[in-house]
């Protein structure tokens, strides 16, 4: 065992200096030594300890001890027996839930964790490769207004107005499509509207507050890079406070 996991610290180094997968990375570590080298890699350094925090998408080490009884460096250690790099996600997650008993959610960000943790998933990557942000505003109105502000052209274009990136040609162009649907509204209040934007997606929810206010989340997804996440971040948080300005106005 201690010769497999310096093999596998070998081939991850690789993997951090050439960007290629673990199997193409793998063989060439294999090709490039003898049998005896193999034997004579020094074990691993012992893991650093996982910071206690964690990105979007997965769960900090106190989560994880709460939630589980064992923190990340536990299951960090049970990820590399089980060879997760190269297994994929979706199949290390299931099988912390399906052997080790971790509820699914609690799977799914420990994988992540581990992923980031290992080099082979940045924080707003998605494990298709591709990014994602969020971005949230609490507003002083109810779901109602909130779909009426982006519903009603005229409207949109008094507080969209300004604003870079596209985003308003993109928001008003999916909304006048003939084929929208526009804001999906359920009795309780909660609110949704999803449109695709070139190669990306973008995706709104509204969730209505005990106080008559609204939490406005927008999800872009499909982005290409961190690089598109941070412009999109900035982008999309001064649509919202441009939002939440407007309808703070009407009152």
């Amino acid at each position: 065992m201690t010769r497999a996991r310096a093999l596998k610290t070998v081939i991850r180094n690789r993997i951090a200096k050439t960007g290629e997968r673990y199997t193409t990375a793998r063989r060439h570590v294999l090709a490039a030594r003898p049998p005896s080298a193999l034997r004579a890699i020094p074990p691993p350094p012992p893991a650093p300890p996982p910071a206690p925090t964690a990105a979007k998408g997965s769960v900090s080490d106190a989560t994880s001890r709460a939630k589980t009884g064992h923190g990340l460096d536990h299951w960090f250690a049970v990820l590399d027996a089980f060879d997760a790099v190269a297994q994929g996600h979706t199949a290390a997650a299931r099988h912390l839930h399906a052997v080790h008993h971790v509820p699914g959610w609690y799977a799914q960000g420990i994988t992540v964790a581990y992923e980031r943790a290992r080099g082979v998933r940045a924080v707003n990557q998605r494990c298709d490769g591709a990014y994602e942000v969020s971005v949230t505003k609490v507003v002083a109105a109810g779901t109602h207004d909130v779909v009426a502000a982006f519903s009603e052209a005229d409207r949109r274009a008094r507080w969209t107005t300004g604003i870079g990136g596209g985003i308003a040609k993109g928001l008003s162009a999916a909304l006048q499509a003939p084929t929208s649907k526009g804001f999906v509204v359920r009795p309780d209040g909660q609110g949704r509207y999803r449109y695709g934007w070139g190669d990306t997606v973008v995706q709104f929810h509204l969730y209505p507050r005990p106080d008559g206010k609204a939490q406005v989340v927008v999800t872009h997804a499909k982005l290409p890079s961190t690089d598109a996440v941070e412009a999109r971040r900035t982008q999309w948080r001064a649509a919202l406070t441009a939002l939440a300005t407007h309808l703070a106005a009407l009152d």
